[in-house]
């Protein structure tokens, strides 16, 4: 058998973490071990606990979850461990800054049950949760903010990788872009690979910062 998941939940609201805790404990292939309330509890407990996924709120206490996410999954960190980013997205006005920090992606705390352990397995999996509806919400919202000073050309990527790179900044899923390009989904996943491997990305997740950050999208 497949050992559990092994998951870390960090909110500081006692009532949502035993929430997460009892939701997560109830399926058989994941597993907490263990809660905190703050960002530097998190840190430390992740050295200590070795989760493979830690379900991590944004605004709390002594470190915020963006602090915490740098020093867990950032540029640098020997050992990165998964961050699934859980949030109250019209009030936390950061959600973009813990993407950068390192999550592997995010979902709102009114999201249900199916929803939150889907998005446990599929960080687990190495893969990246940023469904392209909120992708489009978060862009849309923060784009002002993504958006650099000054635009900076990229030639690294063939202009086919550019187009996919600009439709996943935009939101589209390998489906729609296929459809919008007129390729196959093969072959969108392979240039989504390219990217990815070219650019030195870990996820859909930093395709999307990358873009923006660059100008790429308008």
């Amino acid at each position: 058998m497949t050992a559990p998941v092994r998951v870390l939940v960090c909110d500081d609201q006692a009532l949502i973490r035993t929430g997460f805790a009892t939701i997560i404990d109830a399926q058989p292939d994941l597993e907490v071990v263990g809660e905190c309330g703050d960002g530097r509890a998190a840190v430390d407990l992740a050295g200590r606990l070795n989760p493979d996924v830690v379900v991590m709120d944004v605004r709390m206490p002594v470190l915020d979850g963006i602090g915490a996410t740098r020093l867990l999954a950032g540029a640098g960190v020997p050992d990165p461990v998964k961050v699934l980013v859980v949030t109250t997205f019209n009030l936390d006005e950061y959600v973009y800054e813990a993407l950068r920090a390192g999550a592997s992606g995010f979902l709102l705390k009114d999201a249900p049950p199916s929803q939150l352990l889907q998005g446990i397995r599929t960080v687990a999996s190495g893969a990246a949760l940023l469904a392209p509806e909120v992708t489009r919400q978060l862009v849309g919202r923060f784009a002002a903010r993504i958006r650099p000073v000054e635009e900076v050309p990229e030639t690294q990527l063939a202009p086919r990788e550019l187009e996919v790179l600009r439709l996943i900044a935009e939101g589209l899923s390998n489906s729609e872009i296929a459809a919008a390009l007129v390729i196959s989904q093969e072959t969108v996943k392979t240039y989504v690979s390219r990217i990815l491997t070219k650019l030195d990305l870990r996820d859909r997740v930093q395709a999307v910062v990358y873009a923006y950050r660059r100008g790429l999208v308008t």
